[in-house]
C-alpha cells in the first residue's frame, strides 16, 4: 500500500495503470475509518483491478464550524486499518491541493434533491459535497466508486452529479452496517459515550417500527406514529421522513415501491443519521 498526498504523484500512477486498462475503484472518506469504510474498501478489491482510498476532511460541506472542529481525525490509525485490507493507494491531500487559488467551483442545480432533508437542514451541505467528489473523480478518474446507503440522499445526489458532468464512473450504492445494537456505523459514533451509544439505539429502533407498521397506516400517519415512538427515547429528533427513494419527495396518503424511512437525530451535541427501506 502506497500513501500519496500530492495530485500529481497520484496522477502518474494513475495514468500509467489507466494506459495499460487496468480499472480503478475508489472509496472516498472523510477518516475515523470503522468497518464499514472497509467493507467499502473490500467490495472494490474484489471488483477493481486497482483501489485507492482518499482521507479529505472536506471543510466546504460542515455548515457547522463546531462539527468541523470536533469530526474526528485519526489517519495514524485510519492507514493501519487500511493496512490490513487489499488496499493499493491512500490519497491524503491537503486543503491547498484540493483547493487551490486556481480552483473553480461548480454551480450544479440539484432540483428537488437539495431542498429536502439534508439540503434542507444543512444549507450548502451538498454544494460542498458536489465539489469535492467531482475534483476527486478528476483526480483518481475511478472506473467506480463506493459509497455507504447510511448517507442514502448524498448516494443521490453524487449520481445525480455523475450524470450532469458526464463522468463516466459507476456509483456503487452499498448497504449499511451496524454495530450489534443496530446503530449504523459512523465516524461520529467514536464522540459518543457508551450511556450515549444505549441511547442512540432508539434510532434504528424507530426505522424498525415504521417496518413493521408500514401496513396500518398511510406514510403520513406513519410518520405521526413513528415520531411519537421515537420521543419515548432520550434523543432530540431533527426529522424524520417517509420519501419516494427517486426522487426524494416526501410521501403522504401513497405508497410507492421502495418506500424509505430517513431520520436524523442528535445525541448531545452529535448528529446521528440512518435510514430504512421500508
Amino acid at each position: 500500500m502506497k500513501v500519496y498526498s500530492k495530485i500529481e504523484e497520484i496522477q502518474d500512477v494513475i495514468l500509467d495503470l489507466k494506459s495499460k486498462g487496468k480499472s480503478i475503484g475508489f472509496v472516498p472518506t472523510m477518516g475515523a475509518l470503522h468497518e464499514g469504510h472497509l467493507s467499502l474498501v473490500e467490495k472494490s478489491t474484489q471488483n477493481c483491478d486497482f483501489t485507492i482510498v482518499s482521507v479529505f476532511v472536506n471543510p466546504t460541506q460542515f455548515n457547522n464550524q463546531l462539527d468541523l472542529e470536533n469530526y474526528p481525525r485519526t489517519i495514524e490509525q485510519d492507514l493501519e486499518l487500511l493496512k490490513s485490507t487489499s488496499c493499493d493507494f491512500v490519497f491524503t491531500p491537503s486543503i491547498n491541493e484540493i483547493y487551490p487559488e486556481s480552483f473553480e467551483k461548480v454551480n450544479l442545480n440539484l432540483g428537488t434533491l437539495e431542498h429536502v432533508m439534508e439540503g434542507k437542514h444543512r444549507p450548502g451541505h451538498f454544494d460542498g459535497v458536489v465539489n469535492v467528489v467531482k475534483r476527486l473523480f478528476e483526480i483518481t478518474l475511478p472506473t467506480k466508486a463506493y459509497f455507504g446507503l447510511k448517507d442514502f440522499q448524498q448516494v443521490a445526489v453524487i449520481k445525480f452529479m455523475t450524470n450532469a458532468f458526464e463522468m463516466h464512473v459507476e456509483i456503487v450504492a452499498c448497504e449499511t452496517l451496524r454495530e450489534p445494537s443496530g446503530l449504523a456505523m459512523s465516524s461520529r459514533n467514536q464522540r459518543l459515550s457508551l450511556t450515549d451509544r444505549e441511547d442512540a439505539t432508539i434510532i434504528f429502533k424507530t426505522l424498525q417500527f415504521a417496518k413493521a407498521n408500514v401496513h396500518q397506516y398511510s406514510p403520513i400517519e406513519l410518520i405521526e406514529q413513528s415520531m411519537n415512538f421515537f420521543n419515548l427515547g432520550n434523543l432530540k429528533l431533527e426529522y424524520f421522513e417517509i420519501v419516494n427513494p427517486l426522487t426524494l419527495e416526501s410521501l403522504e396518503n401513497e405508497w410507492v415501491k421502495g418506500a424509505t424511512a430517513c431520520i436524523v437525530a442528535y445525541c448531545g451535541n452529535v448528529r446521528l443519521i440512518d435510514n430504512l427501506e421500508l
